[in-house]
């Protein structure tokens, strides 16, 4: 008797250990810093929606699990996943040897260019330090941009630097900035195709050097949860296969 007890106490036990850990997987937390219009942002009735957030949710479906987004302010975000807030990023944060130190990356989901941004009437040439010197540029604060921009130019031009693209988009509206470097997709949809203003792309989209662009965004975790990256690179895999990553890519990007 005393035998069978320890035996149905032991199996109670794993299966309370398995539905525990079963239930933390399905149970899995994405940090998120909103609004990055295509990437990620809210529709007027206040629901989140996105590229990264369309695929999220569609790596999860196909995991098989449920996820629960958190919005996150980027100067916080690494902070947040380390402090356990959630289990994963995934904002368009781009993979570089300096982020490596801190977290685990996925396989890159999307590589965008960067590109500067400018009001339609502001004479810009080609940028390079001569016809940047004298500017007020605009940049989010913490990004590969922000260290591009402070680096090459950060000498003759005066680099201000903002907790959102939103923030960005309203002191271009005011005339506060000559110009911004943003993320082409993110430039286009605040910018380009706002009607609020009058903008344009000013020189070539920009993908070099590595050491500020990187290798593309990845989703973000703790560097012990190897398991679950490797859970999200399969799914990843599985979208391409199948079409669903185009179909969403498509949604937002158009047809290349």
């Amino acid at each position: 008797m005393k035998l069978q007890t320890i035996l149905s106490l032991g199996v109670l036990g794993a299966a309370m250990i398995a539905g525990s850990a079963s239930a933390e997987v399905r149970d899995i937390r994405i940090g998120v810093d909103v609004p990055y219009e295509p990437m990620e942002y809210r529709t007027p009735d206040g629901e989140l929606t996105g590229f990264d957030i369309d695929l999220g949710n569609a790596l999860c479906a196909e995991i098989g699990i449920e996820c629960e987004w958190v919005v996150q302010g980027w100067d916080g975000i690494i902070p947040g996943l380390m402090a356990r807030k959630y289990d994963a990023i995934m904002s368009s944060m781009t993979i570089n040897e300096q982020r490596r130190e801190q977290v685990l990356f996925s396989d890159p989901y999307i590589t965008p260019p960067s590109a500067w941004f400018a009001p339609a009437d502001v004479e810009i040439g080609t940028p390079s330090e001569e016809s940047l010197e004298g500017l007020t540029l605009g940049v989010q604060r913490g990004t590969l941009q922000d260290n591009y921009v402070t680096d090459l130019y950060g000498d003759v031009a005066e680099v201000n630097r903002y907790a959102t693209a939103d923030d960005m988009v309203l002191d271009m509206d005011s005339g506060r900035l000559d110009a911004v470097f943003l993320d082409f997709p993110i430039g286009k949809s605040t910018l380009l195709d706002s009607e609020a203003g009058d903008y344009k792309l000013v020189g070539e989209m920009i993908t070099e050097p590595q050491e500020y662009f990187g290798e593309g965004f990845g989703i973000a975790f703790r560097q012990r949860d190897q398991e679950l990256a490797e859970t999200f690179n399969e799914a990843l895999a599985t979208l391409r296969e199948n079409g669903t990553y185009d179909e969403i890519h498509e949604r937002y990007f158009g047809k290349e």
